[in-house]
């Protein structure tokens, strides 16, 4: 056997692994003698993150322990999801992106460049694993960090490391996918450490024709992935070019406006006002900010309303003011939809001025500007609201429209609240408030679950729309208690299923499943289903124990030493 078959896999580096299993995996003396608990494990890894004086710190010591000890990787994050999301995805993935050339250590995903035209199928043979779902990106705008060409890779990475700590995918099925088109941001291109190609960003025709042939080549070597697309400057095309071809959808628009739109459901429940009687300001009239709206839309035509009365429900503002037919500009077309024209020709430029003129019960930020919801316009919302909704959703904190503390004092701690970055919770007159946060985690790790077990060949509409329906529902009745719109982050697991489930029945009904062992099932059934589909970190040295035992035991072995403290 030569050396480069005895090298051990990335979770066969594990001190939990008896004598016997690291014999087999050839590890033995290569880990120091001590079997240790999964507990003195994971007590290692909090006092070494502890030590570290920064979040970027963190963030590379775990991208070190993913790397090296996959499994305690996991084990660590399921154990402790509330305290390491942050560090492995945002906010701290932007400093992490920011740095990604300077900070280089090993390779962690795929890099497709625009000079590898021709040629994507050959380089895919290059990695090894059997993939069911990949996170693509090309980096040209990074959270609201903007371009950062390859340097975005960090969100791939992170992303997937949340679909495998929140839903169970394995890690090893998992690709991080960058594709370099080039970049122009021209500090990068000038940066002698940066680890992309210094050209400016290729043509919208040249980067549909690259990804045709990437959408094929991934779907030849691995028939059926599941294809992410995240942080495009412009996401719409791909999307629309591929969606009803390909197993794809894009984060972005859909998981955004699924995982709004579920905090909506419950806290339209909870305003006491009918569908019928809200008005949505939306501070941000992006992709992101159209998707969300749009999603809401749909609820709303469930609920009863039309598709026009729905639509008439929204004032979407830009960086010009209010949107509407005649302001004088030529609208992007995904801004049209919501476009007004019922403003009898005047031009409303500011939020403030159109949160005068709506007076709305629903006020969302995908603005990215922080601060924006000023204390005036927050005091309005609560004088005009018996229970205000306020959902800065811009990442990271810094670029948030307003804060908890904020918002919970201008509205007199009546606003239901959501955010998109994490805020502390808040102690007003005596009682502790929990705020929500509409983090896409709670909605795309089931999305991505429920689409590879049920074997969808798409992602439809009706998929989106029921993960955000099963997550609206996914409280328990402590938190429904508490006025909470999202789950406790701690049950994100949990969570996931009931997402995954809803994920699945829809893609049913649809008629786009493939897998026809769970046709059948019933609810408990399905959901027994799902769990045992899902990969437990801490069940795998127990596996692994098994699995050698029997074959040590097959070739006429003891069944090796059992020192793991399990």
């Amino acid at each position: 056997m030569s050396t480069s078959d005895r090298t051990p896999e990335t979770g066969n580096y594990d001190t939990s692994h008896s004598i016997a299993v690291r014999t087999f995996h050839h590890t033995h003396g290569l880990l120091p003698p001590a079997v240790e608990s999964h507990g003195v494990q994971l007590r290692r890894c909090l006092e070494q993150l502890s030590s570290k004086p920064k979040d970027i710190d963190k963030y590379l010591y775990l991208s070190g322990l993913r790397n090296t000890n996959v499994h305690l990787f996991y084990r660590l994050v399921t154990k402790h999801i509330k305290d390491i999301a942050p560090l492995i995805y945002t906010p701290t993935v932007g400093d992490a992106c920011l740095q990604w050339s300077h900070n280089y250590v090993q390779p962690e995903g795929l890099y497709l460049s625009y000079s590898d035209k021709g040629h994507i199928a050959s380089i895919l043979q290059n990695w090894p694993q059997q993939v069911e779902i990949t996170v693509v990106t090309d980096g040209s705008r990074i959270l609201g960090l903007g371009d950062l060409g390859i340097n975005g890779m960090g969100i791939p990475v992170g992303k997937l490391a949340l679909y495998t700590g929140c839903a169970g995918i394995r890690p090893e099925a998992t690709l991080p996918l960058m594709l370099d088109l080039g970049t122009g941001n021209k500090e990068l291109r000038d940066d002698p450490l940066y680890m992309g190609s210094r050209r400016e960003k290729v043509s919208p025709q040249e980067e549909q024709e690259f990804m045709d042939e990437v959408m094929i080549a991934l779907n030849e070597k691995w028939p059926g992935i599941v294809v992410q697309f995240e942080d495009f400057k412009n996401p719409f095309p791909a999307l629309e070019r591929y969606q009803q071809k390909y197993t794809c959808f894009n984060d972005d628009i859909q998981g955004t406006g699924a995982v709004v739109l579920a905090g909506i459901i419950n806290a339209v429940k909870k305003s006491g006002v009918p569908v019928k009687g809200h008005r949505a300001v939306f501070m941000g009239a992006g992709s992101a900010g159209v998707g969300v709206a749009k999603q809401i839309v749909q609820f709303f035509m469930q609920e009863g309303l039309t598709e026009r009365q729905a639509q008439e429900c929204f004032w979407l503002v830009d960086t010009k003011g209010l949107v509407t037919n005649d302001r004088g500009d030529k609208l992007a077309e995904h801004k049209v939809y919501f476009s007004r024209n019922d403003n009898a020709g005047k031009q409303y430029k500011t939020l403030a001025e159109v949160v005068e003129y709506v007076k709305p019960t629903v006020l969302m930020g995908l603005s990215t500007i922080g601060g924006i919801f000023s204390p005036e316009i927050l005091t309005k919302m609560g004088e005009w609201n018996d229970r205000p909704i306020i959902f800065p959703l811009s990442n990271p904190s810094a670029n948030s429209e307003c804060t908890f503390e904020d918002a919970v004092k201008y509205t007199n701690g009546r606003v239901l609240f959501a955010s998109g970055s994490p805020f502390h919770p808040v102690e007003y007159r005596g009682k502790s408030l929990q705020p929500g946060q509409g983090n896409n985690m709670y909605v795309f790790p089931g999305i991505g679950l429920g689409t590879i077990l049920a074997k969808a060949t798409i992602v439809t509409q009706s998929m989106i729309y029921a993960s955000a329906n099963a997550l609206s529902t996914a409280l328990n009745p402590s938190e429904t208690t508490q006025d909470w719109l999202y789950p406790e982050i701690a049950r994100i697991r949990d969570v996931s299923v009931v997402v995954a489930m809803g994920v699945i029945r829809a893609a049913q009904e649809a008629g786009v499943d493939r897998e026809m062992r769970i046709k059948g099932m019933g609810d408990g059934e399905l959901e027994e289903w799902v769990r045992k589909m899902m990969y437990d970190p801490h069940e795998e040295t127990e596996k692994v124990e098994q699995e050698v035992g029997s074959l040590i035991k097959d070739v006429g072995g003891n069944g090796g030493s059992k020192e793991s403290h399990l």
